[in-house]
């Protein structure tokens, strides 16, 4: 699905007027006159939570003086921050988990020193108000409410703004809080890109098809469970027996307590699947793929991937290749044997919360908030992501007024 986001911005100068040390804009939309205070310490500062170096939750800082977001391409817009929502991605960023490819996503050309990603500001997912747009942006106008995934080379949103491509944001559900949105934009897009993209499913195909999750209390799990619902398939989930509750009431027919005794054993009783999304990872590939069914196109795709720890320990060329061997052999391994072995990966894609906020606001998809924190409050809230075994989000209200 191609979107169209470029076009000529549309507010048009009126006036500009020095007054009291600030620029003033006054700006003519609709034939209504609109005020933009740009003085000097709200366009070059702003409160975040920053990191300084990688580590544990130490490293985190607070500060009032983070460099505010600028515009650097036609197609970008800046959004005033509402809520923030956390990831265990979140946690492996903040101990340098995938610096060296993330590095080169920032500085392909290696222009910069190391270390220039500092202060980092951490947080993927992001609700808020756009404020500003790029002159080729016309899918989007300041004041639109918009959600969206921010890509893990890009400064995050545990901050009062944050800069985005047009193409990585949505319109926000109407349905939905921004505490409530601010849940869903990550977990989407990796279910999305997984499911769709990888998997191979959506909408017309999914029916009768048997998905199997493992892992399915966690916020990837509990968005797939829903979207694949709304879709027609049939969903077996694993989790532990107290978010058995949790996981039903979102739509899965069947659950598998993972706490109750080998869970292979379990699923095996079971009819073969179509579908296998593995959030789990580790001994799990050795037996999960057999329960695939053989030669009927059937996938198993893992969100656990080595790529990142490949090129943090080996370096990029040789972490890149090392990554190339051992997907293509796992993938020729199991292709003999009737199933396809696949990696999934998380994919900032704007057109697809275009359509997962159809479904919300459509009532097939509801967030699912374990506990919310204040601005104040992150190191908490990292704390919390960190523990693990989630039910549902962790997510942080951003205090947007300016804090004596």
């Amino acid at each position: 699905m191609f979107r169209k986001v470029v076009c000529a911005r549309w507010f048009s100068l009126h006036k500009l007027s020095w007054a009291g040390g600030s620029l003033k804009s006054a700006l003519v939309k609709d034939g209504s006159l609109r005020t933009l205070s740009t003085s000097a310490r709200r366009s070059t500062v702003m409160q975040a939570w920053v990191i300084d170096k990688y580590g544990n939750n130490s490293v985190l800082r607070y500060t009032k003086n983070a460099s505010f977001p600028i515009i650097h391409y036609p197609n970008e817009v800046i959004v005033k921050v509402n809520a923030a929502g956390l990831n265990p991605l979140d946690i492996n960023m903040r101990g340098g988990y995938g610096a060296a490819t993330l590095a080169m996503k920032r500085d392909p050309l290696s222009i910069n020193k190391a270390g220039s990603e500092f202060p980092l500001i951490l947080g993927r997912d992001v609700s808020g108000v756009i404020m500003e747009c790029g002159l080729d942006v016309s899918y989007f106008k300041p004041g639109d409410e918009v959600w969206a995934a921010i890509p893990p080379w890009k400064q995050g949103s545990l901050a009062e703004f944050v800069v985005l491509s047009a193409n990585e944001v949505s319109h926000k559900p109407k349905s939905l809080s921004h505490v409530d949105a601010a849940s869903l934009p990550y977990v989407a897009a990796t279910a999305w890109s997984a499911l769709v993209n990888t998997g191979g499913l959506n909408k017309d195909n999914s029916a009768k098809k048997r998905v199997l999750i493992l892992g399915g209390s966690g916020g990837v799990g509990t968005f797939a469970i829903q979207m694949l619902k709304s879709w027609g398939a049939h969903v077996t989930v694993t989790c532990s027996q107290n978010a058995e509750h949790l996981v039903r009431g979102l739509g899965a027919d069947d659950v598998v307590d993972y706490t109750a005794g080998p869970v292979e054993k379990k699923l095996h009783t079971l009819e073969k699947f179509d579908v296998i999304l593995d959030n789990i990872g580790g001994e799990t590939e050795h037996w999960a793929l057999s329960l695939l069914k053989p030669w009927c196109g059937a996938k198993y795709v893992t969100l656990v991937t080595p790529f990142l720890r490949n090129t943090d320990q080996l370096g990029l060329a040789d972490g890149m290749m090392q990554t190339a061997v051992t997907v293509a052999t796992k993938a020729l391994k199991h292709i003999a044997k009737g199933v396809h072995y696949r990696w999934g990966f998380f994919a900032p894609s704007g057109p697809a919360l275009d359509d997962v906020s159809e479904m919300v606001d459509a009532g097939k998809i509801r967030a699912v908030v374990e506990e919310q924190f204040s601005f104040a409050q992150v190191p908490k809230a990292f704390e919390k992501v960190e523990k693990g075994h989630a039910r549902g989000k962790i997510v942080v209200t951003v205090t947007t007024e300016q804090e004596e």
